[in-house]
């Protein structure tokens, strides 16, 4: 059985990847640094937990999921008060390659959260299909059926382009055939 200092130090070789995967889900730096401390709270309460986890990574990850998404929930939605006095100030980036990071960012940020989350496992974290399954929760057809409708929209947005949302009208009428 490992000792509590063994324990901590598993727990925080993690916390790269914590980080780094909070704070594309967040997209702010005080958010994110919440909630990866959030998760490795809520983990080291569950310790008597790890012996039965066999990847703690997704464990770990699914822990920070299921908190990001408590999150949302309870978040009420962002409001901007709008100031119509004040002019834009126009700044052009200093570095191309971090305006285009930031872009990046942006552009991700306007992504569903099922999406997002689902497009940064696989992308940021290199998670496999099922790995992100089991994390989310969710069968491995919606993880890449979402993987793929969120990499076209995110390219949609890099481009700029506007991609109309594609809906379908369904009638709940009965149609009698004539």
């Amino acid at each position: 059985m490992p000792t509590p200092d063994e324990d901590a130090t598993t727990l925080l070789s993690w916390l790269p990847r914590l980080r780094r995967y909070a704070r594309a889900l967040a997209g702010d730096r005080d958010a994110a640094d919440d909630l990866v401390q959030d998760t490795l709270e809520r983990a080291w309460t569950r310790a008597g937990r790890w012996q039965g986890v066999a990847d703690m990574r997704a464990w770990l990850f699914t822990l920070m999921h299921n908190l990001h998404v408590d999150g949302l929930r309870r978040r009420p939605p962002p409001a901007e008060e709008l100031d119509e006095q004040a002019p834009e100030l126009a700044q052009p980036p200093a570095q191309e390659q971090r305006a285009a990071l930031l872009d990046l960012q942006a552009a991700l940020q306007q992504l569903p959260v099922e999406q997002r989350e689902v497009l940064l496992l696989i992308a940021l974290e290199d998670m496999a299909y099922a790995d992100v399954a089991a994390t989310l929760g969710i069968p491995i057809g919606t993880v890449m059926s979402r993987l793929s409708r969120g990499r076209e929209r995110l390219r949609a947005l890099m481009e700029g382009r506007v991609e109309a949302t594609r809906l379908q009208l369904v009638s709940t009428t009965k149609r009698t055939r004539a």
